[in-house]
C-alpha cells in the first residue's frame, strides 16, 4: 500500500484518505473527495473491515467518517499510522475522542457547515409542535375538515417560555430565533456564559421545572446520555414540550413515549432517535408528535458546507497547517 503522497493509478500525487462507509447522503462524497485525494474504499471491498485493513490500510494517515462508523480503541489499534479524523458532521460521539487523542489523533468536525440549518429545523419542530402545522395538514388530507369540522387549536408560541440545553453554536442561534419570536429564553450548558443575558439553570430539571419546552442542542456524551428523564419530563409538565435536534439518546425514549401515549406530556419534535433508522412506533398516530428522519443539518447548502470543511481539513493536514475546526480538549 502507498504511503499518503504516493502515486495513483492516472500518474497524479493525491495524498490517500480512508473512508469506510458512506451512507445516506454521504453516498455522494466519494465523488467529491476523488478530486483531489486518492480515496481508499473500505466499503467496496468483500473482505471483512478487519482483514481489508490490516492488508491494505496500516500506512493511512487520515480518516474521513461521518457519524454512522464507531472510531474507538479496536478499529484505532488496525490503523497504526492514522494522524487525523476528519468528520464530515457537527456531532462526533461516534469517535472516541480520548482514545485518538492519546494516540496522537487530531479530531475535525464540520464547523459551522449546518448550524443554521440546524437551528432553523428547530424552531420549525417548535411551531409544528405548538401549532400542530403536521397534524392539521394531515387532518384535511384526510378528508376530516369536512367529515368532522374543525380542527383542535393550537397553542400560541409567542411569550412561551423555551429553555435551550447546550447553548453552543446551535443553540446561540436557536436562541436569535426564537427571541425574534417574542419567546423568553433561558439555558442550561456545562458552564455559565458571562457574556450571555439569558438566565441560567445549572440543572436541566431547573430549566425545564421554568419552561414551556426544551430544546436540545448538547452533544452526546457519557454525562449527557439520557439526560432528559422522567423527572426532567415531569418538571416540563402535562402541557410541556421537548424539541431533539441533537442526538436520540439524549432522551430516555421508553420514558417519553410512555408519557406522551399516556396523554401526561404536552408533545415532542423529534429528529433523532436512540436507534435510528427504527423509530418508536406508538407515536406514529400522535398529533403531537412531529417526526423528522435526521434531516435537520442537511440541505444541499449545508451538505456541500460540510464537503468543503472536510476538504479544507484534509489539505491543511497533508500540509502540515493548522487544522480548519479542530476538536479541542476541554
Amino acid at each position: 500500500m502507498a504511503e499518503a503522497q504516493a502515486q495513483d493509478s492516472h500518474g497524479d500525487h493525491r495524498a490517500q484518505v480512508l473512508m469506510i462507509k458512506p451512507t445516506g447522503a454521504y453516498t455522494h462524497f466519494p465523488s467529491i473527495f476523488t478530486q483531489k485525494f486518492r480515496l481508499l474504499r473500505a466499503w467496496e471491498s468483500s473482505l471483512p473491515l478487519d482483514q481489508f485493513l490490516t492488508k491494505n490500510a496500516r500506512s493511512v494517515r487520515a480518516l474521513l467518517t461521518n457519524n454512522v462508523v464507531v472510531v474507538g480503541a479496536e478499529l484505532l489499534r488496525l490503523l497504526p499510522a492514522l494522524r487525523v479524523v476528519v468528520a464530515t458532521t457537527a456531532g462526533v460521539d461516534n469517535i472516541d475522542l480520548a482514545e485518538c487523542w492519546r494516540r496522537g489523533i487530531s479530531v475535525t468536525d464540520n464547523g459551522s457547515a449546518n448550524t443554521e440549518d440546524v437551528a432553523d429545523v428547530a424552531v420549525g419542530l417548535l411551531i409544528d409542535v405548538f401549532r400542530r402545522v403536521s397534524a392539521s395538514d394531515r387532518y384535511v388530507r384526510g378528508g376530516f375538515w369536512r367529515s368532522k369540522g374543525d380542527f383542535p387549536l393550537g397553542f400560541k408560541v409567542r411569550g412561551k417560555r423555551i429553555g435551550i440545553v447546550g447553548l453552543g453554536k446551535i443553540g446561540f442561534e436557536v436562541a436569535k430565533r426564537l427571541k425574534a419570536f417574542g419567546c423568553n429564553i433561558s439555558y442550561n450548558s456545562r458552564n455559565e456564559k458571562p457574556s450571555v443575558s439569558y438566565p441560567f439553570y445549572s440543572t436541566v430539571r431547573d430549566l425545564a421545572e421554568n419552561s414551556d419546552a426544551i430544546i436540545l442542542c448538547c452533544s452526546l456524551t457519557d454525562q449527557t446520555r439520557r439526560l432528559v428523564d422522567k423527572e426532567v419530563l415531569s418538571a416540563l409538565g402535562k402541557k410541556g414540550v421537548v424539541i431533539n435536534i441533537g442526538r436520540g439518546a439524549l432522551i430516555d425514549e421508553k420514558e417519553l413515549v410512555r408519557c406522551l401515549v399516556g396523554g401526561k406530556f404536552g408533545g415532542a419534535g423529534l429528529d433523532v432517535f436512540e436507534d435510528e433508522p427504527n423509530v418508536p412506533e406508538e407515536l406514529f398516530a400522535l398529533d403531537n408528535v412531529f417526526l423528522s428522519p435526521h434531516l435537520a443539518g442537511y440541505t444541499l447548502e449545508s451538505f456541500e458546507a460540510a464537503a468543503e470543511v472536510a476538504i479544507a481539513n484534509l489539505e491543511a493536514f497533508f500540509s502540515n497547517k493548522p487544522l480548519l475546526s479542530p476538536i479541542t480538549i476541554d
